[in-house]
């Protein structure tokens, strides 16, 4: 329970965990972006 209290009240994991956030939405933002135009790429060569 310390340890859950530990995330919860400390600003660093706070905002290392937002960081973490951002990075991920970035990523996935990127593979869905490139998937969507490799795909529309594949389709205008048909």
């Amino acid at each position: 329970m310390e340890l859950f209290n530990l995330f919860i009240k400390d600003p660093v994991v706070l905002f290392s965990f937002g960081g973490l956030a951002i990075v991920l939405a970035i990523c996935s933002f990127y593979v869905y972006y490139f998937m969507k135009h490799i795909q529309e790429a594949d389709q205008q060569e048909k």
